[in-house]
């Protein structure tokens, strides 16, 4: 199971301290602001077992007006505190994917929140074929995550098999009603056997 706390969504909001603004024991310090996400954390991990867990994170991006003033203490903290509850991964997005389709160039890095972890590391966020695995291969991460270009080539494990042409993600055709649709007609697959 992977908590999702990334995005700007509820667990996200806790972390950054843009937007909480709390004064209690969840806002505040990165202790307190990180409390609500580990127990959250911590009561799945008791119910199912850590090795079923995974958690996602994007403390450098600011979805929703959602950001932190330290992301990589935010990131290399969080690390630490799952690394203790000994999860199956963690899956981080990268720092330069401050916003969901908007990638940026920066010399920050994921391998200190990588390090602080110490176990399955994965990486989002704008990896193509060969980023994917250079990434990989220079240890900055053992998976590499691939959203859209999975939605718009649902064949894509072997397309890079092939180091074939990728379709291009087009937005408007994601998550529609109609199976049949942008991206589920297979069009490689059909004319490449």
């Amino acid at each position: 199971m992977e908590i999702h706390g990334a995005n700007g969504y509820l667990l996200d909001q806790f972390l950054k301290d843009h937007v909480n603004d709390r004064d209690d024991e969840y806002g505040g310090s990165l202790e307190n602001r990180c409390r609500f996400p580990r127990m959250v954390v911590k009561a799945i991990v008791d119910e199912i077992g850590s090795e079923k867990v995974g958690v996602r994170m994007s403390p450098f991006a600011n979805y929703c007006d959602c950001k932190d003033s330290d992301p990589q203490a935010l990131g290399i903290y969080m690390a630490q505190s799952l690394r203790k509850l000994d999860i199956l991964y963690c899956h981080v997005i990268e720092p330069r994917m401050v916003t969901m389709f908007e990638k940026c160039e920066t010399n920050l890095s994921l391998l200190p929140i990588r390090k602080a972890f110490g176990g399955t590391f994965i990486v989002a966020g704008g990896y193509n074929r060969s980023g994917g695995n250079k990434v990989v291969a220079n240890g900055g991460a053992d998976l590499v995550a691939y959203g859209r270009l999975f939605l718009a080539n649902p064949d894509l494990p072997r397309r890079f098999e092939l180091d074939a042409e990728l379709n291009k993600p087009d937005r408007s055709t994601f998550y529609t009603s109609d199976p049949v649709v942008g991206y589920t007609d297979y069009p490689f697959l059909e004319n490449n056997n």
